[in-house]
Formats: structure tokens, C-alpha cells, sequence
């Protein structure tokens, strides 16, 4: 690697590629770039945007199609072949392109304007998820040199690389992917370039997301007692919620989350109450994100915090006269998990090795990833990226570089590796 990464192909790629600011739906810039680098590179390339209509039927999204924005908003997959293509494995390298918005006052510096400083990269979209996209692709141009060169032999298959949209927002690129495959092949397998320090991620939490509106009665601050507060009540209701997240942390029990101390994590993560400051609050909305465990569905845990609620709700006369709504919100994200016995794993794991790795075993995340679309769609899916999702989101986001090219050289490895065991 150069002395400085910022100088080498792969650090000059993400560089232009964090530049853009991909918040908020405003990926159509980025991808045109995107794809025009692919074709720059030699990669076949296809593109595909999501149907509103279709999405609006899956668990992910809402029902109104007019709530999923999909318009102006292309996903782009690059396709390099080797020796006979119909002959091998076809591997996926995913990734997504859009970013969570960036609180510039709390940023040392402007988020779309990297910064590179004793090999870490700062910018939004560093750690989640550009750097792991470049990985992709300059491993995709690596595997081809080293056939090219004489280095590999007996390589038949495909490699894809793709750059989806919309992730935070529930997966749009990757769930339209996956309910309509955008190629004129199938899919073996996939790899999501997500941060996960360079672990070997086989299941990934789900999500379900509530907004909760409990309603008391408004009254002048002079005369508090003719009101009904509804803080105390929001209360009860969070003391019950926590309680049932450390009864599920002791019931709900997945070897690949032994190591957390909350391994179904909830958040209340917005609450809002009150109009005045010289009344007594009569309104409290509370949104909330629980964690489904790999092997429950969204629904069952849905169903428990719902009777939790009702709980609450029966031992209060209040709220009992007037019962809280408490409804889905947003988007759902369902569980998923993959045997450790499958090729892409195993062909992941030996790669790893290859490459320096000093621990290979697969983990769990207690986050969601796009790699459950393609699991729901019967194509096997790990998760394994530079960088970490503890920076993912935060100001002055940043990734150590070193991993970007441990990340790239593991996926060539680990595609090497897959399309030569069929």
C-alpha cells in the first residue's frame, strides 16, 4: 500500500465517491458516477429502480406505496465473467450507496469533505458503507488482473458488484433486487460489505418499529391538578418495556449472541409531549425500535410488547378510559441467518485465513442488513466489512483504512475461492 492512501486508485474511488451527498433519497448523482466508473472498468452494467407498488406487499415497507420513495433513485450492479460463466458460481458483492443525514454542528469538519489523517478516512459514509463499495469493486478488477495474468486458473463464474439504494430506508434496491432479479442469470450467494470489523456476520436482528401516542388531559400550570400528565404514564409504559427486553434477554437465547449484554436490544429512540411550558403535557408520542431475534418473526414480538402494553394499560383507570394507540410506523426489518455450513461461508472463513484474519468464527449483529432480502429470496448471504458500526452514524465518521484494503483482499480471495469449489 502507498504511504499515503489517499494517493492510491482505490483511496482516489471512495474519495470522490463520499463526496456526494447521498442523504435523503439524493443517490441518483452518485450512481451515475458509479456506473460510469464500472463501465470505465470494464464491468457489464445493469441497472434497475424499485416498483412502489411491489414493495408496498412486502413486510419491510409500508402499505401506502406513496410512503416508499422510489422515484429518481437507480440501483446499479456490475458483472465481471470468467472462463465458462454458465458453467460456475455467480457471486454477489453488495453494497448501498445512500448515507444517514449528518449533523454538521457536530462535526470537527464538513461531512462530504473527506479527511485523511494518519491512515484513518473521515466523512460521512465512510465506515457506512462507501469504503466497503470500493473494496467491492477494486477486488472485482483484481480478481480479473490475476486471471488475466495467468495468476488464477480454472475460474468459471461471475462476480457482481452492486451499489443499491435506500438501505436506511428499509432496503429499496436491494429488496427490488431481490423479488425481481435484475439480471439475465441467477445468484449463488452474496457477500454485504456492512462494517463488521472484519467478522464473519451469518445472522443479522431484526426490527420493529412502533409510534406510541398516549393522550391525558391538558391543564393551566396554576391549576396542574385539573390536568392529566401523561409523563407518568409514558413511564409505567417504558419501566414495562425494559422489563420485557431483560425477560427476553434471559428467555430468548441464539448462540451467536452470547457475547452481548443486551442481545435484543430497544430504544425509544424520540418522544415528544406537551404544547405548552406553562401547561400540563396532555399528549405524548414515543418512537420506538425493538430487536427481533434470528428465529422469531416481527410479528411475535410485536405481539408481546403489544400485550405488555395492554398490561399497563388495564392496570391504570385512565388509560383504560382512554386507550393508547400504538401502531407500526416506517419500516420493519426481519431477522436473518444462514448455516455456517454453506460454500459462501466456508469460502469467506478460508479467505479470511489467507488473509491474516486471527478469528474466523461467525457472530451475530444486532442490527439489520440487506442481506435478509437476499436470504428471503433463497440466496445465501454473509456479512463482512471493514470498519465498525459503532461509527456508523456518528460524527466525524471514520474507518481505518488498513481494514478497506484487508476487506479488499479478502473478498478476492474468498470469490476466488467460491467460484473454483463447484
Amino acid at each position: 500500500m502507498a504511504d499515503d492512501p489517499a494517493d492510491t486508485s482505490l483511496g482516489k474511488f471512495v474519495d470522490e465517491f463520499l463526496r456526494f451527498d447521498t442523504t435523503d433519497g439524493n443517490e441518483a448523482a452518485a450512481q451515475a458516477w458509479f456506473r460510469d466508473r464500472l463501465e470505465a472498468f470494464g464491468f457489464d452494467v445493469y441497472e434497475w429502480r424499485a416498483d412502489a407498488e411491489r414493495l408496498a406487499a412486502h413486510s419491510s415497507f409500508p402499505d401506502d406505496p406513496a410512503e416508499i420513495a422510489v422515484a429518481d433513485r437507480p440501483s446499479v450492479g456490475g458483472v465481471v465473467e470468467f472462463g465458462d460463466p454458465d458453467a460456475g458460481r455467480t457471486l454477489v458483492l453488495n453494497g448501498h450507496t445512500d448515507v444517514v443525514p449528518a449533523d454538521r454542528e457536530n462535526w470537527s469538519s464538513d461531512p462530504f469533505e473527506p479527511v485523511w489523517s494518519d491512515g484513518r478516512l473521515t466523512a460521512r459514509g465512510a465506515a457506512d458503507m462507501k469504503s466497503g463499495v470500493g473494496a467491492a469493486v477494486f477486488a472485482a478488477r483484481d480478481l480479473v488482473e490475476r486471471v488475466e495474468s495467468g495468476d488464477l486458473e480454472g475460474l468459471n463464474g461471475r462476480v457482481v458488484v452492486e451499489s443499491v439504494v435506500g438501505e436506511e430506508e428499509g432496503g429499496i434496491g436491494a429488496a427490488a433486487a431481490a423479488l425481481d432479479n435484475p439480471y439475465p442469470f441467477d445468484r449463488d450467494a452474496a457477500i454485504v460489505a456492512e462494517p463488521t470489523e472484519l467478522r464473519c456476520v451469518t445472522a443479522t436482528e431484526g426490527t420493529v418499529m412502533k409510534r406510541l401516542r398516549i393522550r391525558g388531559r391538558a391543564a393551566h400550570a396554576a391549576t396542574r391538578w385539573k390536568g392529566e400528565d401523561v409523563l407518568p404514564h409514558f413511564e409505567r409504559v417504558r419501566q414495562a418495556f425494559f422489563e420485557l427486553e431483560s425477560e427476553r434477554g434471559e428467555s430468548v437465547s441464539h448462540p451467536l449472541y452470547d457475547e452481548y449484554p443486551i442481545p435484543w436490544p430497544i430504544v425509544v429512540g424520540i418522544v415528544r409531549a406537551g404544547s405548552w411550558s406553562s401547561s400540563v403535557a396532555g399528549t405524548l408520542t414515543a418512537e420506538w425500535r425493538f430487536g427481533v431475534a434470528p428465529g422469531e418473526t416481527v410479528d411475535e414480538v410485536e405481539a408481546q410488547f403489544e400485550e405488555r402494553l395492554a398490561e399497563v394499560v388495564e392496570a391504570s383507570d385512565w388509560l383504560s378510559e382512554h386507550p393508547p394507540d400504538f401502531e407500526r410506523f416506517t419500516i420493519q426489518f426481519e431477522p436473518a441467518e444462514i448455516d455456517a455450513d454453506e460454500p459462501v461461508v466456508q469460502s469467506l472463513r478460508e479467505a479470511m485465513t489467507a488473509t491474516g484474519h486471527d478469528d474466523t468464527d461467525p457472530v451475530g449483529a444486532t442490527y439489520g442488513a440487506d442481506s435478509r432480502h437476499y436470504v428471503a429470496a433463497g440466496i445465501p448471504t454473509v456479512v463482512y466489512g471493514p470498519g465498525t458500526v459503532e461509527q456508523a452514524h456518528f460524527p466525524d465518521e471514520s474507518i481505518d483504512w488498513a481494514e478497506v484494503e484487508t476487506a479488499r483482499e479478502t473478498y478476492v480471495e474468498a470469490a476466488a475461492r467460491f467460484l473454483q469449489s463447484k
